[in-house]
């Protein structure tokens, strides 16, 4: 009985809002799938009913929320936000004295509105701002946890889903399917010395007297590690080491770390763990053990090696710091209304948990505010808006040579953040390591100007 209870009650709600509990199906015979909206009312996803009562799921703005809002369809099935409220859109919330005439007539009733926390204008303008990049953005509420952005390119258009189907599951070069934001899983490069600067500060409680003379490498046995373009930084501390992503410093914090501490600290900011959220996601990958060769720590102390993280998990850290060290839970949906705008229910924003103190994350943003006030993000300072963030570009091999991948991370207002955002472009050329703060710098002034 105990067990009964469990489920029918406890667990209750996560099963009859499973995308895979059948009996949704038969709501579709009574209920007209409801509308998604941004949170200012723009719809994103509705259904069109024809005069003979055939229903057809439109998306107005085509692939520009392809990935978060997904797709339903009767043949090919659901993702991302159709398939996550399945049972809120497929339930009505209509007036119970139309609903009793809708069934004396045999019509259907509408189904609720699910009213989401992503924002029309700013979606497209990360959007435009990708362009023709492969990767992803996601752009947070540095205070609530409210999810604001999540593009991700290539994309597919879900109006055209069926017809598309063949060529998007043999893309494999391009995979416009997945969502890279959730589901991608890259080497971090030194977004990731975030990570190790905090390991070190909790290691060294006299981290601010650190000090190491770049000469534009470090070298172990024989283990060559590179700033770059063998920049020569001189003799750095560790902000200035943070503020000009100084490779062979980050390599030499690596050596002097307890690799056990290490590993503990990557798992407070959840590596190796499960991700609060509500879309599917790859959980991201630290990779160092008791093990680990002197090459695999100096190059994963820098954001190489086997380490590999999503920027939705970066963006997570980053808001962590950002909001005093809490991770406040990340969340799409901000209420649920019928049809007629009557709200059934609505989220607030909660704390999920405390990622590092609050004296850790005062420090770390200020290491991210050198970065743009006199590091590699200098690109963001100056603007009517201030920013702290971190650069990174992870390096990959291809048949074709050297090529990597552009990171930022970073947030807006420093005294009192704003905006959280993380931008990753895949496989630039190596001259390209800045395009994505110039990707964010723009998406930022569309939306401050």
């Amino acid at each position: 009985m105990a067990y009964v209870i469990y489920f029918t009650i406890v667990r209750a709600s996560t099963f009859v809002n499973s995308p895979y509990n059948q009996r949704q199906d038969a709501f579709a015979e009574d209920v007209i799938r409801g509308n998604i909206t941004d949170r200012n009312g723009n719809v994103l996803a509705q259904t069109n009913v024809a005069d003979d009562g055939t229903e057809t799921r439109y998306y107005p703005y085509g692939s520009l929320f392809s990935h978060v809002v997904g797709y339903s369809d009767p043949d090919l099935g659901k993702t991302g936000l159709e398939s996550v409220e399945n049972f809120e859109l497929l339930t009505s919330n209509a007036f119970f004295m139309e609903k009793i005439q809708n069934e004396f007539n045999g019509a259907k009733d509408q189904g609720d509105t699910v009213v989401t926390t992503l924002d029309a204008d700013l979606q497209q303008a990360a959007y435009n701002a990708l362009g023709d990049n492969k990767g992803a953005v996601v752009i947070m509420e540095a205070d609530t946890g409210k999810i604001l952005t999540m593009v991700s390119k290539p994309d597919f258009d879900p109006n055209s889903l069926a017809s598309d189907w063949d060529y998007l599951n043999s893309d494999d070069e391009n995979s416009p399917l997945l969502n890279r934001a959730t589901n991608g899983s890259y080497a971090p490069g030194s977004v990731f010395k975030i990570v190790t600067t905090l390991a070190y500060m909790r290691q060294n409680s006299n981290y601010a007297s650190y000090s190491y003379d770049c000469q534009g490498s470090i070298t172990q046995g024989d283990v060559t590690i590179r700033c770059f373009d063998s920049t020569v930084h001189g003799l750095e501390d560790l902000r200035s080491s943070f503020a000009n992503s100084c490779n062979s410093s980050f390599a030499n914090i690596g050596l002097n770390l307890d690799i056990s501490g290490y590993q503990d600290t990557a798992k407070d900011l959840l590596f190796n763990s499960e991700l609060p959220g509500v879309l599917d996601y790859t959980k991201s990958s630290f990779a160092l053990d008791k093990n680990s060769d002197t090459a695999e720590i100096m190059m994963t102390a820098m954001g190489q090696g086997e380490t590999t993280v999503s920027p939705y998990h970066m963006a997570l850290i980053t808001q962590a710091i950002a909001n005093g060290g809490t991770l406040m839970e990340p969340y799409l949906v901000d209420s649920v209304t019928n049809y007629t705008g009557t709200e059934v229910r609505r989220n607030v924003p909660k704390s999920y948990a405390r990622l590092m103190t609050s004296e850790e994350a005062a420090q770390l943003k200020d290491y991210m505010t050198a970065v743009v006030n006199e590091g590699t993000g200098s690109v963001l300072s100056g603007r009517s808006y201030t920013a702290a963030g971190k650069t990174g570009t992870a390096e990959y091999s291809l048949v074709d040579g050297e090529r990597t991948h552009s990171w930022f991370v970073g947030f807006t207002n420093v005294d009192n953040p704003e905006l959280v955002i993380s931008v990753i472009t895949e496989g630039s050329d190596g001259s390209a390591g800045g395009k994505a703060v110039s990707i964010a710098g723009t998406i930022l002034d569309s939306y401050y100007n």
